[in-house]
Formats: structure tokens, C-alpha cells, sequence
């Protein structure tokens, strides 16, 4: 995918336990390199010094207002008149489109415990987004509509990394669909970082189901 001369790119690490956002802007691309200015820490207002190899989110919107994410790594760096750092650009595929929502919701089954008073199950989500995740129920529950409860949440990554987030939430709603008992919920006591973990973990499981409706016999 063709990213125009002078686009922004918002770039978020990887695998982090911190929450870092860079701002740079889009000097060259050649293939599947992408070649940008050096990046500023958004909170620091500092110029930021990419290590090569280093693994980010990259996300840009185009002049009609869309806005696209990727992932990329740090491959280089090019002198010239503007020191340049070079970015790994994927295949248009690899392209996640983003949608206008606050949290994008992934259909995608999660290891999840459930903690209700003195209960504890252990279930499986149906989708997950940073707000909140659905839970298909299995036997009988204690819990209902309204209900605080203490959520721990497994999130495999793709490169073997595991991250466990553990909040606060509320149970919004019970219902039945398709014969299966579903509990939404909502997250009421997440932070920065454990929200950023479930927004990575989503954009990784988004690449993977785009892949799978691209290639379905590849899957």
C-alpha cells in the first residue's frame, strides 16, 4: 500500500510495559520500505532513537479521512539531508482498516476466570474489544445483570508472549443466543497499560482473521 509523501504515522510499541506513542511523518517509501523522519515522543516532546528491530503499531489516516494501522520494525537507517529511519511496509493485506468506534471488538475465544464473591469459573470469550467482551456461560452462574466482578483475562501473542490482565467489571447483560448463554461485559477498572495490552492483542487477532478470509486454505 502507497503511503503518500508527508502522511503522519502515529507509532505505539510493540511489546512494552510502557504506553509510548511517536509522531513522524512519511519522507520516502521504496517498495517495502518506508522511510520517516526521526520520530517524537509524544509526551516528552523528545526526539526518540529507534533501535533496530524494534517492533511497533503503526497507524496513518488518508486524505479522504480513513484511517489504517500496520505492523512494522525498525530495518535501518539512510543519511541525507534528513536523517531517515527505515520501516518495514507489509503487503496491502496486512492493512487493518480502523473503524470509528472507541474500542474495536474482535471475535476471537480468550481464556478468561470470572471472579463472583466467593466463585470462580473459568469460561471463554466469544469477542473482546479494550471496553468489554462477551462470555459464552457454561452450568449455572451466581452472577446477574448489574453484578461487579473481578476479571482475569489471558492474551496469547503472536511471537509466544503471554500478558495477564486482571480489572474490575460489570456484568451489562445476560442472553441467550444461537442455544448459547451469553454474558457481556463491560470493564470498569482498567489501566493504560492493561488497556493497551487487549488493544494490541486485538489489532494482532484482526491480522489474522483478515489473512484467514484472504487465504482460508492457508489457515
Amino acid at each position: 500500500m502507497e503511503i503518500k509523501i508527508g502522511t503522519q504515522l502515529e507509532l505505539e510499541p510493540t511489546y512494552t510495559e510502557r504506553v509510548e506513542k511517536f509522531l513522524c511523518k512519511v519522507v520516502e517509501q521504496n517498495e517495502n520500505i518506508i522511510y520517516i523522519d526521526y520520530p517524537i515522543n509524544v509526551a516528552t516532546k523528545k526526539t526518540a532513537f529507534l533501535i533496530d528491530g524494534s517492533e511497533f503499531r503503526a497507524s496513518f489516516r488518508t486524505g479522504d479521512k480513513q484511517s489504517f494501522a500496520f505492523s512494522t520494525e525498525v530495518i535501518g537507517r539512510k543519511a541525507g539531508n534528513i536523517p531517515m529511519i527505515m520501516l518495514h511496509c507489509p503487503k496491502e493485506d496486512d492493512f487493518i482498516k480502523i473503524q470509528r468506534r472507541e474500542y474495536v471488538r474482535v471475535e476471537t475465544p480468550v481464556d478468561i476466570a470470572i471472579q463472583f464473591k466467593d466463585y470462580k469459573y473459568q469460561l471463554v470469550t466469544s469477542d473482546i474489544s479494550a471496553g468489554g467482551l462477551a462470555v459464552i456461560l457454561k452450568g449455572a452462574i451466581t452472577f446477574q445483570d448489574g453484578d461487579e466482578v473481578r476479571l482475569t483475562i489471558v492474551l496469547p501473542y503472536a511471537n509466544g508472549d503471554v500478558k495477564y490482565v486482571i480489572t474490575d467489571a460489570t456484568v451489562v447483560r445476560i442472553f441467550e443466543k444461537d442455544n448459547k448463554k451469553i454474558a457481556t461485559i463491560q470493564l470498569t477498572d482498567t489501566d493504560d497499560v492493561d488497556q493497551q495490552h487487549i488493544v494490541r492483542f486485538c489489532f494482532e487477532r484482526q491480522l489474522v482473521n483478515r489473512r484467514k478470509e484472504i487465504n482460508p486454505f492457508d489457515a
